[in-house]
């Protein structure tokens, strides 16, 4: 289990104002490799950030940057994105990104915006839905537009985007029919983007059935957004499983509790939730997990 000084120290970086993501991200590969050595690989983006630095030189285009940098990090690196073995839960470890040079979209993400960010070259995650992708604010000598943006897609060697290209990649990460709208190229936030690194490690763990790793992932996942409902439940389920019936007993009625805005006794109107399944499924939970802890009293 990871200590709660572990958590506090991950969440003080995590939400520090700076733009770092590498250190948060090495104490995301802590949850697997206990003694990682974190200055290793921070050393390792300093020194590829010095490079980038000297062959960007004084190029200020954002698409000749991007070039450049495709250049740097795809053909004389090698990184690239891990198609054949996309649940590999090493493609979600920063120091294993590092290096294998494969990984995911969103860590191959991270290491394309801490170079560019060690090289002066800016760029944004998108958090966008299946796919996670990089945007360059564009420039028309006036006024930032949306449509000079660059979008870019590290899984795929910083192939550059059009809206048409986005469309098609959420169709095919979502349902045919999914609309489109501009909007999913937000920026997102550092917060934003850590969240969704834990989120695809807790999914992984899961299908692994590593339910110690996935419940020390939900911890991080709570500290860092604690009004994140589904993930108190998912920490309650997966300590469940663990056999920690008093904590999972915890979670699951405050996950039902908040979940449950008109405040009303649930016992009392045990029948009237039978239409919402989930609901229902879990009070049995509950219910089974009150005898069990008044068992061990």
């Amino acid at each position: 289990m990871i200590s709660t000084h572990f958590v506090e120290k991950f969440i003080q970086v995590a939400k520090a104002p700076d733009p770092d993501l590498a250190t948060a991200a090495l104490l995301i590969a802590r949850l697997e490799y206990r003694r990682l050595d974190a200055s290793r690989y921070l050393d390792t983006l300093d020194q590829m950030g010095a490079t980038a630095r000297e062959q960007v030189g004084a190029v200020t285009d954002p698409l000749e940057s991007i070039r450049v940098l495709n250049g740097y990090l795809f053909e004389e690196l090698g990184f690239a994105g891990n198609e054949a073995q996309y649940e590999d839960p090493r493609n979600s470890f920063l120091n294993d990104v590092l290096e294998r040079r494969t990984g995911i979209p969103i860590t191959l993400s991270l290491v394309y915006i801490e170079v560019a960010r060690r090289a002066g070259v800016l760029l944004e995650g998108v958090n966008f839905p299946g796919h996670f992708l990089l945007r360059v604010r564009g420039w028309d000598g006036q006024t930032e537009q949306l449509d000079h943006d660059l979008i870019v897609d590290p899984f795929h060697g910083g192939a550059l985007l059009s809206l048409n290209d986005c469309q098609r990649l959420l169709r095919q990460h979502g349902s045919p029919s999914a609309a489109f709208d501009p909007g999913l190229l937000v920026g997102a936030t550092k917060s934003q983007i850590l969240i969704r690194m834990l989120v695809n490690l807790k999914r992984i763990y899961v299908q692994m059935r590593s339910f110690p790793q996935a419940h020390e992932v939900t911890e991080m996942l709570v500290a860092l957004n604690p009004s994140a409902l589904a993930e108190l439940r998912d920490r309650g389920l997966l300590a469940y499983h663990l056999n920690d019936f008093s904590s999972a007993l915890r979670d699951l009625e405050d996950y039902l509790r908040f979940s449950n805005p008109t405040g009303r006794d649930q016992e009392k109107d045990d029948e009237k939730d039978e239409k919402n399944d989930e609901f229902q499924e879990l009070w049995e939970h509950v219910k089974t997990l009150r005898r069990r802890v008044a068992g061990l009293n």
